[in-house]
């Protein structure tokens, strides 16, 4: 999905839903933007997330052969390319908690 369908989809939120809950967290070590919208929608309460996050140009993993030793994964990213990730969580009473849904549900 591009920015601009969030955008869309953002709008049309606002304007037909009772908006309980609006905002944005920023992860600044790892460059990630989560914009969240809280709302009222047809199934109960509903949470929407646009994260945005640069594009993972390699992954580097270094360890060593000898027993115990530790492993550690460094990431390189890009410095102008971003990927989007858009996600739909419901809300659920007895576990008290947001569950994510699955894209064949809306199909």
């Amino acid at each position: 999905m591009h920015a601009d369908r969030w955008q869309e989809i953002k709008k049309k939120i606002i304007d037909s839903f009772e908006l309980f809950n609006q905002f944005t967290k920023t992860d600044e070590e790892i460059r990630q933007e989560t914009e969240t919208l809280e709302f009222n929608g047809p199934g109960g309460k509903m949470r929407v997330e646009w994260i945005t996050r640069p594009k993972v140009l390699d992954k580097k993993t270094n360890y060593s052969n000898r027993a115990g030793g530790s492993t550690s994964v460094d990431y390189v990213y890009s410095p102008d390319e971003f990927t989007h990730t858009f996600k739909v969580y419901r809300w659920n009473d007895p576990a008290d908690e947001w569950q994510e849904m699955d894209a064949s549900a809306f199909s």
